[in-house]
Order: C-alpha cells, then sequence, then structure tokens
C-alpha cells in the first residue's frame, strides 16, 4: 500500500496530462518514483508489406523516436520543478491495456494512475475501452483521474459491501478500507464507509401476498447497520462517517459522493472475464460510471492477472 513505484499512463497528442500530474503528487507526499509510459502504434505500419524488413524498421523507430522526443520535452518543460523523478518509457503495442499490464507485472508497479476523457457536450466522463480492460485485468490497484483538485481536510469514501458473510467481500472491504484510510493519511482527508443493501424484491411481494416488505427492510436495515458498526469500531472510523442506505450500489454509491463532494472514491471490482463479464457486466463499473470524482479500483487478495507476460 505505500506505493513506491506508479505508472502514469500518458495520453498520446494532449498537452494536459492529468493522470501524470496525480502520480507526482502522490509520489511528493510518497517518496515514489514515476514512470510516464505511452503505448504507441502506428497501423499504417500493417500496410507496409512491400517494404523490407529493415525499412519498416525504420519506420517503426522513427515514429517512436518522435513520441519519445515529444514526451520528454513535455516532461522537461512542465514537471521538472516538481521534485519528483520521472522515467519515460514508450512502447510500441496494438494493445495498450496488454502493454500496461505486461509492463506492471515485469516491473512490480504498485499503482497504475490513468486520466479519463471528458466529453465536450455532455460534461460527462467517457470510458474508453482500455479503462475497462485495465480495471477488469490489471494486477494492481488503478487509480482513475479526473479533472479536480484533491484538497486537504477533503472526503474520501470507501465503498464497502458489509452485510455479506463471503470471505472474499470481507477481504476486500478490509483492502478497501485500508487503502481508503491510507489516502485519507497522505491527504489529511476524512475517510466515510458508504455500504448499500437491496429493497424487498419485487416478486416477492406479488408472489406471497402475506408478505410484508416494510419489516423485512428494516430487518435488512438493522442487520447492515450493525455490520457496519463492527467494521467501522475495528477501523476507528466514527458513526458519524458511516452511511448505510437502501438501493443499488449504481445509485447510492454516486449520491452520497455528490452530498459529501468526495474527491475519491475506493471500491472493489472483482474483475469478471468472459461471458458474464459481458452479460452481468461488474457493479463497480456501473457506479464508476456514474461519479463525477477520482476513483480507486482495488482486487481481491490473491487475484492474478489473465494477461500473461
Amino acid at each position: 500500500m505505500n506505493y513506491q513505484k506508479i505508472l502514469a499512463v500518458i495520453e498520446p497528442e494532449l498537452s494536459t496530462q492529468k493522470s501524470l500530474a496525480r502520480a507526482i503528487e502522490i509520489a511528493n507526499i510518497n517518496g515514489a518514483s514515476v514512470t510516464a509510459f505511452l503505448t504507441i502504434y502506428d497501423f499504417s505500419y500493417e500496410m507496409t508489406t512491400m517494404l523490407s524488413m529493415d525499412e519498416r524498421e525504420n519506420m517503426r523507430q522513427a515514429v517512436i523516436d518522435d513520441r519519445t522526443d515529444w514526451l520528454v520535452n513535455l516532461v522537461s518543460e512542465q514537471f521538472s520543478t516538481q521534485g519528483v523523478s520521472i522515467d519515460v518509457k514508450i512502447v510500441w503495442h496494438n494493445r495498450p491495456y496488454e502493454s500496461i499490464i505486461y509492463e506492471v507485472i515485469d516491473k512490480g508497479y504498485d499503482l497504475i494512475v490513468k486520466g479519463t476523457q471528458q466529453h465536450d457536450t455532455l460534461k460527462s466522463v467517457i470510458f474508453t475501452p482500455t479503462d475497462w480492460h485495465i480495471m477488469r485485468k490489471a494486477p494492481v490497484p488503478v487509480l482513475l483521474v479526473k479533472e479536480h483538485d484533491w484538497p486537504i481536510g477533503g472526503q474520501i469514501i470507501a465503498a464497502v459491501n458489509v452485510g455479506v458473510d463471503v470471505e472474499e467481500h470481507i477481504s476486500l472491504n478490509e483492502e478497501i478500507t485500508k487503502q481508503a484510510l491510507h489516502f485519507a493519511k497522505l491527504l489529511s482527508s476524512n475517510v466515510h464507509l458508504v455500504n448499500s443493501y437491496p429493497g424487498t424484491p419485487a416478486n416477492i411481494v406479488i408472489e406471497i401476498p402475506e408478505f410484508d416488505p416494510t419489516t423485512y427492510d428494516e430487518s435488512a436495515k438493522q442487520h447492515h447497520e450493525q455490520c457496519m458498526h463492527i467494521h467501522s469500531e475495528k477501523h476507528h472510523i466514527s458513526k458519524e462517517h458511516c452511511h448505510v442506505d437502501i438501493g443499488l450500489p449504481e445509485d447510492v454509491i454516486p449520491k452520497y459522493a455528490n452530498r459529501l463532494d468526495a474527491e475519491l472514491v475506493v471500491l472493489g471490482t472483482v474483475g469478471r472475464q468472459g461471458i458474464s463479464a459481458a452479460l452481468i457486466g461488474n457493479t463497480a463499473e456501473h457506479v464508476i460510471d456514474k461519479l463525477n470524482c477520482d476513483v480507486l479500483a482495488i482486487k481481491p487478495h490473491g487475484f492474478v492477472s489473465p494477461v500473461k507476460c
């Protein structure tokens, strides 16, 4: 958790690099090193089969050299006075998320920082396929950065799931809370625990006329509040900073993020793969889509990336 090696994902062509600025901010507090990492690929390279191997290689190297010069200049012009060691690395790869994960596994990075894109007319954040792939498959925490400051004394949300007696969720709750407390210590911020629980399923009310949804909901609320109390006491988080609310996580968590004007939401992602990911999606992803602050996505303990070096 004491991030010492941070990989900042660079967006090609942009003059402002949110990921690098945020990575440097964390590194300054934490004494970490930062690598500015850019993946490039020119698809016209696929069309050059008539060229010799040497000519193709020269063309590829010319593109790499050009992008390296651009990134080195950007770092020196914008970040040279920040007092943080910044390495620059350019990789030629046609799948950016794979090259990022390869680099993390190969070089032992602790944290990936990636900027998000803003939709100009809707003022909402757009997540690219690369963002989703990294969140699902990276073996380390992923910090998705949006366009705002991290003020001292701000609010950090740990999105937990305390009412479920499943080892993976219990372990994930611990990790989410510890990560939130870690950032709160770095930023002199407050940690809030937010937990949602489902209301009475509609089909039960229809199928069983004598079923009392009010009693069911009240019982569920008490159960989750009791579990939240145990979890918050363990981590010395005050009762005033514990929020238990009925509803779906993708509604409840953004509601509290807006209400508290949170700078950061820490949540768990179970990294679903394959058909289940396509059909069911991931609760974390539905939540993230509705948030207007930075998001730190955490994997369960023991998660192994499906991307193999």
